[in-house]
């Protein structure tokens, strides 16, 4: 009798943990898919617009400053900064920001950036002609990086709104990628080092 409460409980606490591990599976996509719904944190792929779909007006007498923040998930893969930590901008005209990733491992690997703005009503009138955070990079061993980010704050960026900070988040995705890193890193040309 006690032998079979055991295994029952056992069977309870096996279902539970197998229950969490699928949740953690189904995270990620749930909440890209909930942010992106809801325009929210910079995941909205429709704030990638093509460069000649971009029409400037400058607006002269607003300045806003933007902020830009760096952060490598899960050890020492890699090192990763902006040039300029802030701007100031004009909405309506065009910004380009670079950024430095370097692989420090002897390995190729692959990196992924995941973008958050805030605040959350400024990630509506954020536009991104381009960004790597938009793709998976390949990296080969010690290989170092300069990525752009070509962006423009709409005119109609509510008036309160003074301070936006655009964070990326780098991590090793090289389990994830779809195509191996030694590959990628071999046919993506590199920028030379200064």
């Amino acid at each position: 009798m006690e032998g079979k409460r055991n295994a029952r409980g056992l069977w309870k606490l096996l279902i539970v943990v197998g229950g969490m591990f699928c949740f953690g599976f189904v995270l990620v996509p749930m909440y890209n898919a909930i942010c992106q719904l809801v325009n929210l944190n910079g995941k909205d792929t429709a704030m990638l617009v093509p460069a000649d779909q971009i029409v400037e007006r400058e607006d002269k007498a607003r300045t806003v400053k933007v902020e830009f923040v760096t952060t490598v998930n899960g050890g020492r893969v890699f090192s990763f900064n902006a040039e300029q930590p802030t701007i100031e901008v004009h909405p309506g005209k065009l910004y380009t920001v670079n950024f430095k990733a370097r692989n420090q491992r002897d390995v190729a690997v692959i990196g992924q950036a995941v973008p958050s703005v805030s605040p959350w009503n400024a990630a509506r009138h954020l536009r991104k002609t381009e960004c790597f955070c938009f793709n998976q990079q390949p990296f080969a061993a010690n290989e170092e990086k300069l990525m752009p980010v070509r962006f423009m704050l709409d005119p109609e960026l509510p008036a309160d709104v003074e301070t936006i900070t655009l964070s990326y988040t780098f991590f090793d995705a090289t389990a994830f990628a779809v195509v191996k890193p030694d590959a990628a890193a071999a046919a993506t040309p590199t920028v030379p080092e200064s």
